[in-house]
């Protein structure tokens, strides 16, 4: 569109180039703040927690004995209900890679491999999780490129319909017109059909890890706060800081670890297990007769001379 940008132009003057460029500028920045930020990464544990001594939690599952695969050597809840601030009562879930009981809308992502506060999903175009931290960015994300690609359909439009010659004409010589204007059709659908589902979403305070799921389809929501205030939630947010300190030098894992908490019995030094050193071999040879008169392991062989 720079290209045909003259000084006598009245409609297409450098004030229309410079909205273009400003929404280019806004996209990538938003862009840039949801990929590259945290999304609300909660830490894991090394070890999983105590096992609770009341039997005030209420525990969902069949089976206690479920995270090490033995019976006796861990309790734990799958599943157990917290109270909200609001007076609410929610179940929350104890993620068995991560080692903790998730927060309330809370969830694993299986690519990044985390426990993410306030789960939407996993984009696969930003590269990044999206949860509470990053989800405003997201939003604005999506919403500057559904405005820049309208913006840039019908500047395309006006571009061929005011020159002077007819409309094939105008077609024929402005092609880079032409493949804007196809390029932004197609792509609006698709990101603009994405923003007025987060915005759908919004106005109900739901996830669409939660909406896939049909989370609140026979139930209240107890996070909806009305329309007005689900808006205010998201776009003027108080972001929580992270919990991870990126900075923060990485502890050295313990190789003999186990889930539960107790090391395997090895030797690293040596590489035979404790179990086959307690073991006397000297004593076959003595024990056993038979092999003792039929094979004599200290005399060297000897050899017939021609």
């Amino acid at each position: 569109m720079a290209l045909h940008v003259k000084p006598q132009d009245t409609i297409f003057n450098h004030q229309i180039l410079l909205g273009g460029l400003i929404l280019t500028v806004l996209d990538l920045g938003f862009l840039f703040l949801t990929s590259f930020g945290d999304p609300g990464i909660i830490p894991r544990n090394s070890k999983p927690p105590e096992s609770p001594d009341d039997d005030n939690d209420v525990c969902k599952s069949a089976s206690f004995d479920w995270l090490s695969g033995k019976p006796g050597s861990l309790r734990l809840p799958r599943i157990k209900e917290v109270k909200l601030a609001t007076g609410e009562t929610v179940q929350v879930k104890f993620c068995e890679t991560c080692l903790l009981y998730r927060t309330p809308r809370a969830s694993h992502c299986s690519i990044c491999n985390n426990c993410v506060q306030k789960f939407d999903h996993h984009c696969p175009w930003v590269g990044q999780c999206i949860g509470e931290r990053n989800y405003p960015f997201f939003i604005c994300f999506i919403s500057s490129t559904t405005t820049l690609c309208i913006y840039v359909f019908a500047c395309s439009w006006v571009n061929i319909l005011r020159q002077d010659c007819g409309f094939w004409a105008s077609v024929s010589r402005d092609a880079i017109s032409v493949i804007l204007i196809l390029y932004c059709f197609i792509v609006v659908w698709f990101v603009g059909g994405l923003t007025v589902f987060h915005f759908y979403l919004i106005s109900t305070n739901q996830t669409t890890y939660e909406s896939f799921r049909y989370r609140y389809d026979r139930k209240t929501n107890p996070f909806n706060k009305g329309i007005l205030n689900n808006f205010r939630q998201v776009f003027f947010p108080r972001i929580p800081p992270s919990l991870v300190n990126f900075r923060a030098w990485a502890p050295e894992e313990d190789e003999g670890l186990s889930v539960n908490g107790s090391k395997h019995n090895s030797d690293v030094e040596t590489g035979v297990p404790k179990l086959l050193q307690k073991i006397d071999f000297d004593g076959f040879e003595s024990n056993s007769p038979s092999i003792s008169k039929n094979h004599n392991f200290k005399d060297k062989p000897q050899f017939d001379r021609a």
